[in-house]
C-alpha cells in the first residue's frame, strides 16, 4: 500500500530524536492499548499482517499527527469492528450493546505462556528458492492497494542476494486473504548509491529482507 506510513527515504520529516532512558510506555493508557492488542489477538480473529495493515489504513493527516500507540489503537478498533466483536456505535458511546457468543479468554496467569508460544512466520516447507546468495536481482516496481512489506524507495532498484533466510508466510496475501503463500525470504544488499544517488558514501549499503514475489532476476 502506498500510504503515508511508508516514509523510507522521504525528506522534510525532521530529525530522528533519540530519547535518553526512554520508558517502555509514556503513559498508562499506552500500556492498556498494548495489553488489549495482545489479549484480543488471543481470539485468533486476525493475524499479525492484518494487524499491521489495519494501522496503515489510518487517514494520512491523522497518521502523521498520531503517536505510536494512537496508531495501534486505531488499528485495534478497526479490526474489532471488521471482525464483528464490537460495533462502531459501541466504540462511540463506550458501552456494549450487542451479545457476543462465548469466546476464549486470555487470563492473567496464562499471559506469559501465550506470549512465549506465539506462532512464528517461518514455515516448514520444501518450497524451492528462486535465488541463491550472490544472485543479482531487481525489486519489482509495483503499487499494491493492499498490505506489502516492499518499501517504495527500493522498487526498481538492483541488489544482490546476501542470505537466504528460508521459507516464511508471505505477508501480502496473509494480510488480505489469510493465504500464507509460503516462499523464501532473503536478505538483499543494495548499495547506498543505487538507492540514493552518487552524492552518498560509496561504501555504504542497505540490507532489506525481501520475498520471492518482490524480486526478479537482474
Amino acid at each position: 500500500m502506498n500510504g503515508v506510513h511508508d516514509m523510507g527515504g522521504m525528506h522534510g520529516m525532521g530529525p530522528v530524536v533519540i530519547e535518553k532512558d526512554e520508558p517502555v510506555f509514556h503513559a498508562e493508557w499506552e500500556a492498556r492499548v498494548y495489553a488489549l492488542q495482545r489479549a484480543t489477538g488471543f481470539l485468533g480473529k486476525w493475524n499479525l499482517d492484518m494487524s499491521r495493515f489495519s494501522r496503515e489504513r489510518m487517514p494520512p493527516a491523522d497518521y502523521l499527527a498520531a503517536t505510536y500507540y494512537e496508531r495501534w489503537l486505531f488499528g485495534l478498533q478497526t479490526l474489532l469492528v471488521e471482525e464483528g466483536l464490537v460495533t462502531a456505535q459501541e466504540l462511540t458511546v463506550g458501552r456494549g450493546a450487542m451479545t457476543v457468543g462465548a469466546a476464549a479468554v486470555l487470563r492473567a496467569p496464562d499471559v506469559a505462556e501465550w506470549m512465549r508460544g506465539r506462532a512464528s512466520a517461518r514455515v516448514a516447507s520444501d518450497v524451492p528458492s528462486k535465488f541463491k546468495p550472490g544472485d543479482a536481482v531487481v525489486a519489482r516496481t509495483v503499487n499494491p492497494v493492499g498490505h506489502t512489506r516492499l518499501p517504495r524507495y527500493v522498487r526498481g532498484r538492483r541488489g544482490t542476494i546476501h542470505v537466504d533466510h528460508g521459507v516464511f508466510t508471505f505477508p501480502d496475501t496473509n494480510a488480505m486473504s489469510r493465504d500464507p503463500k509460503p516462499q523464501h525470504c532473503y536478505s538483499v544488499r543494495f548499495t547506498a548509491r543505487e538507492l540514493w544517488g552518487p552524492q552518498v558514501v560509496a561504501r555504504d549499503s542497505v540490507y532489506l529482507d525481501l520475498f520471492d514475489d518482490y524480486l526478479d532476476a537482474a
